[in-house]
């Protein structure tokens, strides 16, 4: 008996050897920098929502591939410009859903790559108007011989749940401060109100008046002969090339092809984004000594729990956050800070919690704030210090608002079968109960609360843009802006992306124009142990969730009380 305990010991000892010496060796190889052959093109292969925060990031050896993010497309292409070894970069977006200013940051990231002098081809397959719309950036744009072009303009959808709650026996209290903060509607209308319908509308013209702009330079047109042509989409592949769309109809092999040929040079190595993602910008040229941080805070804004470290998938959490801009803020080596936004708010303490620490960080380090595709409510709360503001021309900002909203379920469980029996004591104690509606005095009590934070929203953001109260309160009542037009109102100083915001902050804090810079991004990639024992339970959720409400933000909503959040989500196609 004894042997065999000794024998069984020793092989537990012996597999857990084994694939801690695996594990190791996977680790290891991550962090070596791949070879790149002397005649490259950089292949970039993007589909889907390109987030802007690492996910988790598998060795190769279990099949594992750097995430792509915004800052990391960014970074490779400036490496690329660079590298002499990378001869040219080819595009391959393909079923992108990002929002438009993701899209305006990539766009530019390409064609910043372009003053390098090497060229820029694109290969695409059954475009839509997204992928196309990036694709545009390239010297040449290639189309499968029988792929349509789905370019057709702009159309944007909202949800409205009412008809299918009143037949669940759900009805949704909703309180809200400003006359455009309807969050909510979707579950108290069938319909858009007047304000909804106004703000979409401005949305809506915004972004197709950027896309129609940017397609008609690139394809050097004028204007009004670009909208007539998206007017007769979507297009074949004949249509799209005789209409000078596209600038040839090829399989990919061909256009390999043509690209040597361009290149005069032998067929070049194709390498992937993510391989190239792993070349360290120090061995191109591009490190310096000055380290500057870029912070990432992406997702519906929570709370969190005191576990979190910032490196949750699907939500911002103020815990997580705060340990981030803390680490930086006591970090002596990093000269200057970049915040990069991505939210479109979620819960009053939270986004005050992370207000706080941000204020706190631009105290004590060179600051500047960068919008992503969505920086509204508590997510342009959060930004509320004063650094200066960077947006994009398609950002959705402002949305300055407070709103309270909760379900009522007592219908339905009473189809169910279910009674709800309750003691209480305080006048007020059901006013968070999902089993009854708020009372006349209820309701009056939170009016009261949501207005006073409304007041104080209003009264920060008049504070950090040295504007008036009642200058701010104007352009606020819960409005959405897109960033062209909330420079015009005072809202942003700045449109443009991350290499308009790293000049920003260089300059705030000393550092020459001319002289390169270390990026740290923050949070770092995910690691194997967060996969296995660390992965959040609200990600799973919101995977279910995802493909039919897209990105709305049921964290957020789902906490309930008095939120600063996005009146309605449109998805603009």
């Amino acid at each position: 008996m004894g042997k065999f305990l000794i024998g069984f010991a020793a092989g537990v000892a012996v597999v857990f050897l084994a694939l801690f010496l695996f594990f190791y060796i996977a680790l290891h190889s991550r962090n070596l920098p791949p070879e790149i052959a002397a005649n490259a093109a950089l292949v970039v292969r993007l589909s889907g929502d390109v987030p802007e925060k690492p996910g988790v990031e598998l060795p190769e050896l279990l099949g594992g591939t750097a995430v792509t993010t915004i800052p990391g497309v960014w970074m490779d292409l400036k490496k690329a410009a660079a590298d002499s070894h990378i001869r040219a970069v080819v595009l391959q977006p393909s079923g992108l859903t990002c929002g438009w200013a993701k899209l305006e940051e990539l766009r530019t990231d390409v064609e910043a790559f372009k003053k390098s002098g090497k060229p820029v081809f694109a290969y695409l397959r059954a475009p839509s108007g997204r992928d196309y719309y990036l694709a545009s950036a390239a010297d040449r744009i290639y189309l499968g011989p029988e792929d349509p072009l789905m370019l057709k303009g702009l159309r944007a959808e909202l949800l409205y749940f009412k008809g299918t709650l009143d037949k669940l026996g759900v009805t949704v209290e909703v309180e809200h401060a400003g006359k455009y903060k309807d969050f909510g509607d979707m579950f108290t209308r069938t319909s858009m109100s007047p304000e909804t319908k106004e703000v979409t509308n401005s949305i809506v013209d915004g972004i197709y008046g950027n896309l129609v702009d940017r397609l008609a330079a690139a394809r050097h047109k004028n204007r009004e002969e670009m909208a007539a042509l998206i007017d007769r989409g979507p297009f074949t592949a004949t249509e799209a090339r005789d209409c000078g769309l596209v600038d040839e109809l090829r399989f990919e092999d061909q256009m390999w092809g043509e690209l040597k040929d361009r290149l005069k040079s032998p067929m070049p190595e194709r390498v992937s984004l993510e391989k190239y993602s792993r070349v360290p910008a120090e061995s191109v040229g591009l490190g310096g000594k000055s380290r500057i941080a870029l912070v990432v805070g992406e997702g519906d804004i929570v709370t969190g729990s005191p576990g979190d470290d910032g490196i949750q998938e699907t939500s911002l959490t103020a815990y997580g956050f705060d340990k981030l801009l803390r680490q930086i803020e006591d970090d002596a080596k990093i000269k200057a800070v970049v915040v990069r936004i991505d939210s479109p708010g979620g819960a009053v303490t939270a986004s005050d919690e992370i207000w706080y620490r941000m204020n706190q960080l631009a105290k004590k380090k060179p600051m500047v704030v960068s919008m992503s595709d969505v920086a509204a409510s508590g997510g342009y709360y959060i930004a509320l210090t004063k650094a200066p503001i960077v947006a994009y021309s398609t950002t959705e900002t402002g949305s300055i608002g407070v709103v309270f909203g909760k379900p009522v379920l007592r219908g339905l469980l009473g189809k169910i079968g279910i009674n709800v029996d309750a003691v209480e004591r305080g006048r007020n104690a059901d006013i968070d109960s999902l089993d009854t509606p708020l009372t006349p005095e209820q309701r009056e009590k939170l009016r009261a609360g949501i207005d006073e934070s409304y007041r104080a929203f209003v009264s920060k953001v008049a504070k950090a843009r040295n504007r008036s109260y009642g200058e701010i309160d104007e352009v606020a009542q819960g409005r959405v802006w897109l960033g062209s037009q909330a420079r015009e109102h005072g809202l942003v100083d700045v449109l443009g992306g991350l290499d308009t915001a790293l000049d920003l902050v260089k300059k705030q804090a000393g550092i020459p124009a001319s002289e390169p810079v270390s990026v740290t991004v923050y949070p770092q990639p995910r690691s194997l142990f967060d996969l296995l024992f660390r992965r959040p339970q609200q990600d799973a959720v919101t995977a279910q969730l995802a493909p039919v409400f897209g990105s709305v933000p049921f964290h957020a909503w789902l906490g309930g009380g008095l939120l600063r959040i996005m009146p309605n989500w449109v998805v603009v196609r």
